[in-house]
């Protein structure tokens, strides 16, 4: 292990929950004991230094088509709900078996003394909002269960929104933006101080919340459009509005935002991430970068691996010029902050 990995960090975003879920019985065990599976156990987690993290809940499209500028169909509001409800019983389990481990966070209190203590901070985060229907009621309900953050859309429409396609050389300008509905999320979001996640919102989308929400802007796993012209990445102008706001992006580690010809080529190297770390904290500032690695939901570069190997990033960026502070920011602080701006205390 390098000296490196001692600087932990907290994840804007994962796709653990989803993988244990279709993996069945035994994921509890799997999580806390380790697996070669995915990119992300508790062993490798300390192993790397992934302190904890943003874990998502994500209802799968039914028969999702398989070329990435298909539309995707959505789920039915029951359906998604009961799945919902049912990754959220399972990363309780995992903190209830955990001896201490795992710890479900609710609070930036919370997750700084989890990683204080060395427990892995889990936050319960929703990644298109299909469990709740346009009378909110599931949204208090899943609030007062712990859900700190959420995502109004995944990339397909949905009865708020309209999420962005997954097009390569293609801006996110495509489709329209909130619904009347979608417009009532946002206000009881603010209310309940549940951060809202740009992430795969279109243009529109996103224009619309930044002219509503009274809370910084955040895009938990995205990228820099300048770099990579994927729809799902973010303009110059998004950036900046982040930025106006005190929000934050957090950079995808996925292969498909990082590359400038949209292929999915796992022997992309670790360079071009910090690369886009670097245009953002360039374009925004320090405070307005961290990082959003998509494990288990994507394509990551093979040199990266899985979270063991989150020490090979943190050297990156040293090598790049990026001292211990900002790497310190970089790797939790600017989380951890924003966190606290939106949940309030």
């Amino acid at each position: 292990m390098t000296e490196s990995s001692i600087i932990p960090v907290f994840d804007g975003h994962n796709d653990v929950l989803l993988r244990l879920r279709r993996d069945g019985l035994n994921s509890v065990n799997a999580f806390l004991q380790g697996e070669s599976a995915g990119h992300i156990d508790l062993p490798r987690s300390r192993q790397g230094g992934l302190a904890g993290g943003l874990c998502a809940v994500f209802i799968p499209s039914p028969d999702q088509p398989r070329a990435e500028n298909a539309d995707f169909p959505t789920p039915s509001q029951p359906d998604a709900l009961n799945e919902t409800l049912a990754m959220f019983r399972l990363l309780l389990a995992i903190e209830a078996h955990s001896d201490g481990a795992v710890k479900v966070c609710r609070s930036a209190a919370d997750i700084r003394s989890s990683i204080a203590d060395g427990r892995f901070a889990a936050v319960f985060h929703i990644e298109g909002a299909e469990a709740i229907a346009a009378d909110l009621d599931a949204l208090y309900v899943l609030h007062q269960a712990g859900l700190r953050t959420l995502g109004p859309v995944w990339s397909r429409p949905n009865v708020f929104a309209y999420g962005v396609p997954f097009r390569f050389r293609s801006t996110p300008d495509i489709g329209p933006g909130l619904s009347d509905a979608g417009k009532d999320l946002i206000r009881a979001c603010n209310e309940l101080r549940i951060m809202i996640d740009l992430s795969h919102m279109n243009e529109q989308g996103f224009w619309d919340i930044a002219k509503l929400s009274d809370a910084p802007l955040v895009a938990s796993h995205s990228n820099a459009h300048a770099i990579s012209p994927h729809s799902r990445n973010l303009t110059d102008k998004q950036l900046d509005a982040i930025r106006d706001t005190g929000g934050l992006v957090g950079i995808n580690f996925g292969v498909l935002f990082l590359r400038d010809d949209g292929t999915r080529n796992a022997d992309t190297p670790i360079e071009l991430l910090v690369r886009h770390i670097a245009y953002i904290a360039e374009r925004v500032g320090m405070e307005h970068v961290a990082l959003g690695s998509d494990f288990d939901g994507t394509t990551i570069p093979q040199a990266l691996g899985d979270a063991a190997g989150l020490p090979k990033l943190i050297d990156a960026l040293r090598a790049h010029g990026f001292d211990d502070q900002a790497i310190r920011n970089i790797a939790h602080e600017n989380w951890i902050r924003v966190l606290e701006r939106s949940w309030g205390g």
